[in-house]
Parts: C-alpha cells; structure tokens; sequence
C-alpha cells in the first residue's frame, strides 16, 4: 500500500443538465455541478443557516452516457471518486485551475416520482400506504386464517 489515498464521497442534488462532449474513437466525458448542503444553527442569533458547497463532477464513457440518460437538474444522487485538479489557460494566458471529482461509481437515489413534487397526484401504491389498515372484514380473516395467540 502506497500509504495514500485520494477518495471523495458525496450525496447531493444535480444544479443542472449533464453535459456530454464525445470524441473521436467513441469515448465520452459528462459534466455536472452538484450541491451540497450544510444546516446548522448559530447560536449567537438562534437562526437556521444552510451553507450549499458546489462540486464538480466529471464521469467518462459509459457512466456518462447513463448519467446523461437518466439523470437530470435537481436529482439526487450519490458520487464516489477522487479528486482531480486540472490546469489551464484563459483568454489572457493566465494559469487557471480547477478541482473537479472524477466519478468512479454513482447511485441514483431519487426516482422521477419524486421529482414531480407535492402538487403531483398520488399513485395506487402511494395512496394504500398512506391509508390505514382498518378494514376489520381483513382483520378477522387473518386471526381465523392463523389461529395463533399472538
């Protein structure tokens, strides 16, 4: 073991679209900012304060087009990667950089249903969890169907 590691880890909400760039050969880079986010309370003002940090996030090949396909604004998800910091040139010929996550495994944790939001009508499934089980024709079914104490 090299005694080093470089590994980030991160949950947060897409703050746009992916962004594709292919190249010749068929490979592909996606791009994404994520945002996330930090509540805490200060106790000077007794106030609520959200801090949101930005990450950028690039994936390659196929993970890219996944992402591109399935994923969109406002989506969360979870990143592993490590980071990465290029170097570049502005219009000027000034050095820039930029830190960016290299993406090695991502998964969705918000489905579509989730995104539609609250005014969204509720579906079969999302309105028999939501009621209760008080139906006692099923409840004297289930006792004589086991016929245990407990």
């Amino acid at each position: 073991m090299s005694g080093t590691l470089n590994k980030v880890m991160l949950i947060g909400h897409l703050g746009d679209e992916v962004k594709m760039h292919y190249f010749d050969g068929g490979n592909c880079v996606g791009r994404f900012p994520l945002a996330t986010n930090e509540t805490y309370t200060n106790k000077q003002t007794n106030e609520r304060v959200t801090n949101t940090e930005w990450h950028n996030i690039v994936v390659r090949n196929k993970a890219a087009e996944i992402c591109e396909k399935y994923l969109s604004k406002g989506d969360k998800v979870y990143i592993e990667g490590r980071l990465k910091t290029r170097k570049w040139q502005d219009d000027k010929g000034m050095d820039r950089y930029s830190t960016e996550i290299q993406c090695t495994d991502f998964t969705f944790l918000s489905t579509k249903n989730d995104n539609q939001g609250a005014n969204a009508p509720a579906t079969n499934s999302q309105q028999a969890a939501q009621k209760p089980a008080n139906n006692p024709v099923t409840e004297t079914k289930t006792e004589d169907a086991d016929d245990l104490p407990f």
